[in-house]
Formats: structure tokens, C-alpha cells, sequence
């Protein structure tokens, strides 16, 4: 099949302008939570229990929420996950009104808004295959297309945006989130049904839960595919918890400036997705995930040893374009390899093991921030990454990317779920 961008069927521009306009209120939600945070705490370890909360889902309830997804209409949890997100923004918008906010509250919305996307990433990541077909290629340019658009409204536009709506009032950024939580979830609820994908009628959600990391710790490539970004959360995770700090108390960055530095990290990422399809058809699309995980090491490490503002902004720059690019690669390989109906599974337990890390590193970055320094836990993270880079280079090789590819065609059908057994068993084969 031609995997030219016109071929992208109506549906998924109705899915593009949803996650669009969804990703801008994470973008200022992305910016304010933070800002708001400051304003109730200086204390470090209190920020990483904010950071910390909206990754909890994952480690609570990640491998679960996959099998569900399998067994669910995933068009159906897609939009009902974004109206529930957006009648839950209300309740801190309401305490920010009646100044009633706390780290608490903070925490606890925060971990719900993670539950709720939970089940929405994980159905949108198995419906983008459904929708689509799994050519490589017209995959890469979906998800590039998606990923440009979610890096530039959550970055680039939205902390900007949160920035001046929470000089507006506590409660103007989280409303605006709402607003577009709610926008999302009737274009959604408009996207063409597809076929689900069936799934053993009396076999327990345990069991299938099970299937779903077996299949991905049995597989050297899906390992390595999780392994990356499991690793690259516990470093994102330390900087990010102490990111707002950092910039104020060492670079002298104000609220708007701090806005300004995650839309550099934003631009780079918009550029890293625009030129990932060129990367994996030049390099391999292993060769390039080991080079962009190497640019993201190096360019934190450049952001630790920043002087002032503008190199830290080109460091997050480049942090972000490497980042921009392995969120586009990553996912298109592992949608091209795996079959429909494990795609929930696989795709919630990768998710699982990365967001599981991420309290890690947000409790590592505040532990490292007030024993020692706001820079520490940037240097570390710079380690982790590099450290992690060499470890996982040979797991996802070009030539065993490859061999992934040659052994999903022909891809086991959605109809076919008596085969996962036989699946599951053959992915060793891939080791």
C-alpha cells in the first residue's frame, strides 16, 4: 500500500482536530499546576508530590486498564474519558474561586486527570491502527502529524497561554482545560466505528492482563521500546519536579519566562516529530532511536550546565526535538508489529512501565534538590539517559526492528484471538 499522507481517511482528521484542541489545555494546565503549586508551597518534596500523583494510575492500574480497553468499545472510552476529565477540572477551578486550594487537592486532581488518561491514551493508541491499517510508513506519518500538533499546542502555545490566563485568576487556566476536555470529547464521540477486536469470552481480565506483559517482556524490540522511555521518565520526571525552581532561583526566569522556556522545549519537539519519518527512512528506525536518546542525554546535560536563559533554552530545544522524534517512531513500530487484539494490552503495560518510573523521578528530583542542589538532579538525569541509551542500543538494532517487521506479516487478524497463545509464544523468536 502507498503510504502517502492523503491516504489518511476523514476520520482522522476528526481525531487530529480533537487531540489538537485537547492538547492546548494541557499545555496551560501543563504550565499553571506548577506555577499554582508555588503559590501554596516552596518546599520541593510537596511540588514532586504533585508531579508525582498524575503518574500514579499507570503503576496502580496500567496493565488492567489495557485488558479493559481490549474488551471495550475504544471510540466509546475515548470520549467518555475526556467529558469525565472535564467535569472533574471544575472542582479545583471551583476551590481556586472560594480560595481553597491546596497540594492535596492539587494531587488528587492531578492523579485523576492521570486515570482519565490512561484509559484515553491507551484506546487512542489501539484505534489509530484500526483506523488506519498498519503500513509502517503511513503510520510514521499519522503519528507525526499527531505528535507535531500535541507538541505544538501543549508546548509551544498552551504554557505561554497558562501562563497569562493564571495572571487572569487561579481558576482561568484549569477552566480553559475543561473547556477543551469537553471540545475533544464530541469530536470523538463523531469518529467512524471500527470493528473491535474479539477477545476469549471466558478468560479472566487477569489473564488477559498477563497475555499483555508477556508478550512485551518475551519480545527483545518491545522490551527495548519500553525500556526507553521507562528509564527516560524517572530523568524527565527529576527535572521536570524541580524545572520551575530551577529556572526562577538560578537563572532568574519570572512566570512568563517560564512559559517561554517550555515553548522552546515545544519547538524543538515540533521539528524532532516533523523529521522522524526522514530519520527511520535514512538511519533505520533503530539507528535513529539510539541517536535521538543520545541527544536527549547530552542536551540535559547542557541545560545542568546552563549560565543564563538562552542556553537553557536551546538545551531544552534539543531535548525536544529528540524527544519529538522517538514519540513518533516508537509508537508507529510498535503499532506496525503487534496484533489488533493485543494492542490495548501491549500498549497500556509499555505505558505502565514508563509512567510507573515516573514518581521515582519526581521524588528523586526533590530528594536530590533540597540534600544537595537544584542542579543535581539534572546532572543525574543526564546520566540516567545516557547510561540507558547503551543499554537498550542492541534491543532495538536495525536488524532486529527488521526482523520484528518481517514476522507481523501477515499480522494476526482481529478475529483471530485463539492465536494469541501461539504469538506470545513465537515472540522469544524475536530475541
Amino acid at each position: 500500500m502507498s503510504a502517502d499522507v492523503r491516504t489518511l481517511p476523514a476520520g482522522f482528521g476528526r481525531l487530529w482536530t480533537a487531540q489538537t484542541i485537547s492538547s492546548l489545555g494541557d499545555g496551560v494546565t501543563h504550565a499553571a499546576l506548577p506555577l499554582l503549586a508555588l503559590t501554596l508551597t516552596r518546599d520541593p518534596m510537596a511540588l514532586a508530590v504533585v508531579t508525582a500523583a498524575g503518574t500514579l494510575p499507570w503503576l496502580l492500574f496500567g496493565v488492567l486498564g489495557g485488558a479493559l480497553v481490549d474488551r471495550w468499545d475504544r471510540r466509546r472510552t475515548m470520549w467518555v474519558a475526556d467529558a469525565a476529565r472535564a467535569l472533574l477540572l471544575a472542582i479545583p477551578a471551583g476551590a481556586a474561586v472560594l480560595d481553597m486550594l491546596s497540594i492535596p487537592l492539587l494531587a488528587a486532581v492531578a492523579f485523576l486527570l492521570g486515570l482519565g488518561g490512561l484509559f484515553f491514551d491507551t484506546a487512542a493508541t489501539a484505534y489509530l491502527p484500526d483506523l488506519l491499517g498498519r503500513e509502517p510508513a503511513l503510520l510514521e506519518r499519522a503519528n507525526s502529524r499527531l505528535r507535531g500538533a500535541q507538541t505544538a499546542m501543549s508546548g509551544f502555545v498552551g504554557p505561554p497561554a497558562g501562563s497569562a490566563l493564571l495572571a487572569l485568576g487561579r481558576a482561568v487556566p484549569l477552566l480553559a482545560d475543561a473547556v477543551s476536555f469537553a471540545l475533544s470529547a464530541l469530536l470523538v464521540r463523531s469518529l467512524p466505528a471500527v470493528p473491535r477486536p474479539a477477545t476469549p469470552a471466558r478468560e479472566s481480565l487477569l489473564r488477559q492482563a498477563r497475555a499483555g506483559a508477556s508478550y512485551v517482556l518475551q519480545d527483545r524490540v518491545l522490551l527495548g521500546l519500553a525500556l526507553r522511555p521507562a528509564v527516560g521518565n524517572i530523568a524527565f520526571t527529576a527535572v521536570g519536579t524541580v524545572l520551575a525552581l530551577f529556572a526562577h532561583d538560578r537563572l532568574g526566569i519570572d512566570t512568563y519566562g517560564f512559559g517561554l522556556l517550555l515553548t522552546a522545549e515545544a519547538t524543538g519537539g515540533l521539528l524532532g516529530a516533523g523529521i522522524a519519518s526522514t530519520l527511520s527512512r535514512r538511519l533505520g528506525a533503530g539507528t535513529a532511536l539510539t541517536v535521538t536518546a543520545a541527544v536527549e542525554g547530552l542536551a540535559i546535560l547542557g541545560l545542568a550546565a546552563a549560565p543564563n536563559p538562552y542556553v537553557a533554552g536551546l538545551a531544552l530545544a534539543v531535548c525536544g526535538a529528540g524527544m519529538g522524534a522517538t514519540m513518533v517512531i516508537a509508537p508507529s513500530l510498535r503499532q506496525a508489529i503487534v496484533p489488533a487484539h493485543l494492542m490495548g494490552r501491549v500498549a497500556s503495560t509499555s505505558r505502565m512501565l514508563a509512567m510507573c518510573a515516573a514518581p521515582f523521578g519526581a521524588f528523586l528530583g526533590g530528594w536530590l534538590a533540597s540534600t544537595l542542589d537544584v542542579r543535581t538532579p539534572l546532572y543525574t538525569a543526564a546520566g540516567l539517559l545516557l547510561t540507558m541509551t547503551a543499554v537498550t542500543a542492541t534491543m532495538t538494532s536495525n536488524r532486529r526492528v527488521e526482523a520484528a517487521l518481517r514476522a507481523a506479516t501477515p499480522a494476526v487478524g482481529p478475529d483471530q484471538p485463539e492465536a494469541e497463545d501461539s504469538v506470545r509464544e513465537a515472540a522469544p523468536a524475536l530475541a
